[in-house]
């Protein structure tokens, strides 16, 4: 891995990073961009091609010039490491509440848990894939983020299908205390989740905003999965839960298309 060090004279605020991101997104062989914009410096990460790198930012017309060039490996290295741990403690709490939520659902017969369940197996995916892409190139990152937001998709209309199928059926009350208490802890973990990965390195890469888009996601629909709870127990009735669950798939595509416009 090699580190080259741009003076780009200017470049005096995030609009001139914007549009050197922009320009250097295409170069399969950079693994990252370090911007320090009060000393108008840019640290390339890259695996080669520096004189591609050097031509488009100079077509920039922002005063750039190469000031040093060299081997980075072991830092880079080191980099990677902390990120693949960050991904493999948020891969297991996902993957363990998907465990959870989907066998609780399933008992308590609340579809609220299940949805919430699909959303934590797709986290999981989606931190399985990152890990993946940790130390690979920006675009091969922002490939990964695009089958994430894909696979969230297909999961969303499997849950879209199971509600209307519970819509039109004749289903029992689902188990409203099972409902707050299971959505209570992943509420938790999911918030132990965000904190990991908003504390990460290299969190504004593309595989780890959409972990974090991802994570975000779940918050909200912890808290949905509660209410409709307290609702199916106030009203006597199961329709609050399908409706949450409804929403939480809603939820999730909103996240999904959100995943596939940051992997353009």
């Amino acid at each position: 891995m090699l580190k080259t060090i741009f003076e780009i004279s200017k470049m005096d605020c995030p609009s001139e990073e914007n549009l050197i991101r922009m320009k250097l997104d295409g170069v399969a062989s950079i693994a990252k961009l370090d911007f320090d914009i009060p000393n108008r410096m840019l640290s390339v990460y890259h695996n080669g091609e520096v004189e591609v790198i050097e031509k488009l930012i100079l077509e920039l017309n922002l005063g750039g010039k190469i000031i040093l060039s060299e081997d980075v490996e072991q830092i880079e290295s080191d980099e990677n490491s902390q990120q693949r741990k960050v991904l493999m403690s948020v891969l297991f709490i996902n993957f363990a509440f998907f465990m959870i939520e989907m066998t609780t659902g399933f008992i308590s017969n609340s579809m609220g848990l299940v949805a919430d369940s699909l959303d934590m197996l797709a986290d999981s995916f989606v931190y399985g894939i990152s890990l993946f892409a940790v130390g690979g190139s920006i675009l091969t990152k922002k490939k990964i983020a695009r089958l994430a937001g894909y696979f969230q998709i297909i999961l969303a209309a499997i849950g879209f299908v199971e509600v209307l199928r519970r819509f039109l059926g004749l289903e029992k009350l689902p188990d409203f205390s099972t409902m707050i208490i299971v959505s209570i802890l992943a509420l938790i973990a999911n918030a132990a989740c965000l904190y990991i990965l908003q504390k990460a390195k290299g969190k504004d890469e593309a595989h780890m905003k959409a972990s974090m888009i991802f994570t975000s996601n779940d918050v909200v629909i912890n808290l949905g999965v509660i209410v409709a709870g307290l609702m199916v127990n106030l009203l006597n009735s199961n329709k609050p839960d399908l409706i949450v669950g409804a929403i939480v798939f809603v939820i999730v595509i909103r996240g999904a298309l959100r995943i596939l416009n940051l992997s353009k």
